[in-house]
C-alpha cells in the first residue's frame, strides 16, 4: 500500500507542477496523468483529492511557505520544491489522513526522486518548522 500510495503522491506532484508550470487546468491535467498510469480506483481518488485540495487551499499554504522559508520568495523557488512543499503542507495542515511524520517522510522522497541535491534538505527543514504549528 504504502509503495502504491507513494505512486499516486508522485502523481499528484507531476499534475501540480504541470498546474503551476504550464498553468493547465488541474481537471485535465490529472485526467491525462492518469490513462497513463496503472492507479487503482482509490488512489486515483486520493490524487484527486490531494490535488484539488492543495487548489483549493493554495492561497493559505503559500502564505505557509512564505513564513517558514522567509529567504526565498514563492517565484524563486524551484518548482518541483514549491510543489512537494504544497503537497505536503495540505497532507500536515489540512487533510489530517496520515501523521505529520509520514507527510514529511513522503515529501523528504519525493524531494529525493524529483528534485536537486539540495531539496531535500530543504524540503525537510521546512516542513518540520510547519509541523510545530501543527502540532499546537
Amino acid at each position: 500500500m504504502t509503495g502504491a500510495r507513494r505512486q499516486a503522491r508522485a502523481l499528484a506532484l507531476q499534475a501540480l507542477y504541470e498546474i503551476d508550470s504550464a498553468g493547465h487546468e488541474a481537471g485535465g491535467v490529472v485526467a491525462r496523468l492518469l490513462t497513463h498510469s496503472r492507479i487503482s480506483e482509490e488512489n486515483s481518488a486520493f490524487i484527486h483529492e490531494l490535488v484539488n485540495g492543495v487548489a483549493r487551499n493554495k492561497a493559505e499554504i503559500d502564505r505557509n511557505i512564505q513564513k517558514f522559508a522567509p529567504a526565498w520568495p514563492m517565484a524563486q523557488l524551484a518548482v518541483i520544491d514549491r510543489n512537494i512543499l504544497r503537497l505536503a503542507i495540505f497532507e500536515i495542515l489540512f487533510d489530517n489522513k496520515v501523521s505529520v511524520k509520514v507527510a514529511i517522510n513522503e515529501a523528504v522522497e519525493l524531494a529525493k526522486g524529483f528534485g536537486s541535491e539540495n531539496s531535500a534538505r530543504f524540503v525537510n527543514g521546512v516542513l518540520g518548522s510547519v509541523s510545530a504549528l501543527a502540532s499546537r
